[in-house]
Formats: C-alpha cells, sequence, structure tokens
C-alpha cells in the first residue's frame, strides 16, 4: 500500500503560525538584550592605540584614554536600550575633584586606599617611570563620581602613558588606557589577563578594591622591568610579588 501523503497546511494556517512564531521571538528579546548587557558589563574595559573604533578616527589617543577615564562601557552600547541607562555612559568633566599643586600619580577619589598605600603606590609609580620612562597613573572612582575627562591635561597622557581606572562599578574592576609606545612592547594578552586575575567581581569582593588595585600596579611594575622579547609579560605576578620578575631590575619595587 503507498503511504498517503499528509495533506498541505492551508495558506491560512501557515500565516497564523508565522505570525506566532514571530510574536515569540519579539517576546523573548529582552532576555537576550538583558543577558548581553551583562556579558558586557563584565567585560574590561581598554582604550588602545590601535583602537578600530569609528569614533576614534582622526582622534587622539589621549582623547580615546581621557573617554575611558570617563567610564565608556562601548560593550554595552551595543545592547543597553535607549533611556535612562544610557545617560550613565556619557563623558564626564570634574577638573574640580583634581588636588591642587603637582599632579599626583595616584588619585583615589573614591576612598578604596588607605593613606600608607597611596604613599607606597606613588613611591612604585615613580620609580618605575625613572627606570623605563613609562607613565602609569592610577585613578580609583565610583562613576560618577570622577574628575573624568580633566586627567588627560592634569598628567599629560600621551604614547608612554598607561592610565589605570580602578572602578567597581564597571563589573571588573581593572581598566586600562595603553599608549602607543606601551603597545609596541606589551602583548594586549597581558592587559587581559591582568584583568581576569586580580579585576573579577570576585576577586574585589572577596579581598577588597585595594587589593585589586595594589596587586595590579605590582603585576605591571613587574611586567614593564622585564627584558623585551617574545616573552615579555607573559606571566602575571602572583600577589604582592610571590613571583618575581625575571628582568633586569629584578624586585626593584620592593626596594630590594
Amino acid at each position: 500500500t503507498k503511504p498517503t501523503r499528509p495533506s498541505p497546511t492551508p495558506r491560512s494556517t501557515r500565516a497564523r503560525m508565522q505570525v506566532t512564531a514571530s510574536a515569540s521571538r519579539t517576546t523573548i528579546a529582552p532576555a537576550k538584550v538583558a543577558r548581553a548587557t551583562r556579558r558586557a558589563q563584565r567585560v574590561p574595559v581598554a582604550c588602545r592605540a590601535s583602537s578600530t573604533d569609528d569614533r576614534d578616527v582622526g582622534t587622539s589617543f589621549a582623547d580615546r584614554c581621557a573617554r575611558l577615564a570617563a567610564s565608556t562601557v562601548t560593550a554595552a552600547l551595543l545592547a543597553a536600550p535607549i533611556g535612562p541607562a544610557h545617560a550613565r555612559l556619557e563623558g564626564v568633566n570634574n577638573p574640580q575633584m583634581l588636588p591642587p599643586g603637582p599632579p599626583l600619580e595616584v588619585l583615589d577619589v573614591a576612598g578604596y586606599l588607605t593613606k600608607g598605600e597611596i604613599a607606597r603606590l606613588t613611591t612604585e609609580v615613580r620609580n618605575l617611570e625613572k627606570d623605563t620612562g613609562y607613565k602609569l597613573r592610577v585613578l580609583a572612582q565610583a562613576y560618577p563620581k570622577t574628575p573624568g575627562l580633566a586627567v588627560k591635561d592634569y598628567w599629560n597622557v600621551d604614547d608612554d602613558t598607561v592610565v589605570f581606572v580602578a572602578d567597581p562599578s564597571l563589573g571588573n574592576i581593572l581598566n586600562f588606557s595603553v599608549g602607543h609606545n606601551v603597545d609596541l612592547e606589551v602583548p594586549p594578552s597581558f592587559w587581559t589577563r591582568l584583568s581576569g586575575k586580580y579585576g573579577t567581581k570576585f576577586y574585589w569582593q572577596e579581598n577588597g578594591e585595594e587589593a585589586s588595585i595594589s596587586n595590579a600596579v605590582s603585576a605591571i611594575d613587574t611586567c614593564f622591568r622585564e627584558e623585551p622579547g617574545k616573552l615579555k609579560c607573559q606571566k602575571v605576578q602572583g600577589e604582592l610579588g610571590e613571583e618575581p620578575s625575571s628582568g633586569k631590575f629584578g624586585k626593584a619595587w620592593f626596594g630590594s
């Protein structure tokens, strides 16, 4: 006996099925947006000299770094809805939040660091600049409480500068603006591994913001002091120097 073919679905029924399927897709779209937004918030933000963002065409590196210092979460723009949440991504320019007098290498406008730790990090950063020529500048903030764009002129951000913005409200507390000359020496994977080791929400909630910031600065210090080559900065230093640098300066930042 020949098998009987199923009768074709009437055109009106197929139309109703298409409308239903379309409605289902529309219903789940907000959930997809929410998941995408959460993923974007977990991604560490970095302004790089080799940025390919359309907004950066014809824009100086310093301007791109200043935009990061204002805590713009570029990845979230792809998923965030237009509305109040979008206002959070606007740039901030508060020069009145900068302290008077000579520029400070470490600015803590959020109160994450003790006075003693600020002094220690300042010494470490100054020694790093004296020994290597690279400028590391640290801004600890809680957006929108930040000097934002004002740090560009305050620190004279250039191609030898790394601006380290520590902001827990971004999800990953470690965010970096990397100057062009630094970009040529330090592999991009270093910043990703560093953020993944000391910047995750789990880490800074368990150990505190100060531990994340201090360990990141020490790891950057060790990385910059290593000899040039393909193995430079391939390893992220352990907490407070448990894995010493292999570079010619050794553990100079410990004062030893």
